[in-house]
């Protein structure tokens, strides 16, 4: 009878313990591209398709990973700020698993049509957009505050389960923003909240020379100097990159500066883009110069 109840015990313990929940967690990366598309291109009309093609082989190699990754639910979109998406991949479109797999793979009914496919055409449609589009006095600030309010450019986190087991669904949203940081828009006196250009830049300088302190300073003590900041909910969940293509105060030929270091236009509008992007609520916060 004890020997019963030994077994019955044990069997009792191994039930429960194969009923526990087996949770994961699973990351993907949800990356969206905005490009102002101004005349500062025409500068350096390389530089912008160059990086954005270091980032479309980061999603192809290092989040998809065709060959190498099952089930992957990453995404990738380009715009213009004055356009919705121009170029979008999203993996988690296909949800028949078999299928996703071609599809990344480029095999079977996504052989011709596949990833493979997907990322040459998206590619050449940034090229396209780069070439025949210019847009010249837009108010980035305000339209890139509405596309994350209004467009569905930011994913949040989901879960999939099926009673006992949970699988966390999680992304890392990142909005690249390609611009030279200034931001002078038309019609300035019918809203210059978020108007940042030379005039401004000037000012920031002017105040740290004549306070004899540094920029971060002066943006700390003085408020009428920085962009009013914009809380939205969503901001929680974007890494905000600005990706800044040209300097006005530099001279690329002589290889120098109109002003001294810490009084440079690209310090003062970093400085000022990550005050705000801060305030805002952002995730986190890069100011590329390349």
């Amino acid at each position: 009878m004890k020997n019963i109840l030994i077994i019955c015990s044990a069997i009792v313990l191994l039930s429960s313990c194969g009923s526990e929940p087996q949770n994961k967690h699973l990351t993907y990366q949800n990356i969206v591209i905005l490009s102002d598309l101004s005349s500062r291109i025409d500068n350096k009309p390389p530089k912008d398709t160059d990086e954005i093609h270091k980032i479309v082989q980061y999603f192809k190699n290092e989040c998809v990973k065709p060959g190498q990754k099952i089930g992957d639910k990453s995404s990738i979109c380009f715009s213009s700020f004055s356009d919705k998406a121009i170029a979008t991949i999203d993996i988690d479109k296909v949800k028949n698993l078999g299928e996703k797999q071609q599809f990344i793979n480029s095999t079977g009914k996504y052989q011709n049509n596949g990833l493979t496919y997907q990322i040459d055409d998206f590619e050449q449609k940034v090229k396209s957009a780069y070439a025949n589009i210019r847009n010249k006095g837009l108010d980035l600030i305000s339209i890139l505050i509405e596309k994350i309010e209004n467009e569905p450019i930011v994913k949040k986190d989901t879960y999939l389960t099926d009673g006992v087991d949970t699988t966390f669904v999680n992304y890392d949203n990142h909005i690249y923003i390609f611009t030279d940081g200034y931001l002078e828009y038309l019609n300035k006196n019918a809203n210059n909240q978020f108007y940042f250009g030379s005039y401004e830049i000037d000012k920031v300088r002017k105040y740290c020379n004549a306070n004899n302190v540094d920029i971060r300073t002066a943006l700390d003590t003085n408020r009428s100097l920085c962009l009013t900041p914009i809380k939205n909910k969503k901001n929680q969940f974007v890494n905000l990159h600005i990706l800044e293509t040209h300097e006005r105060d530099k001279n690329d030929k002589l290889q120098t500066y109109k002003y001294p270091i810490g009084q440079r236009d690209n310090e003062i509008l970093e400085a000022v883009w990550r005050k705000w992007a801060t305030e805002s609520g952002f995730k986190s916060f890069e100011w590329k110069k390349y």
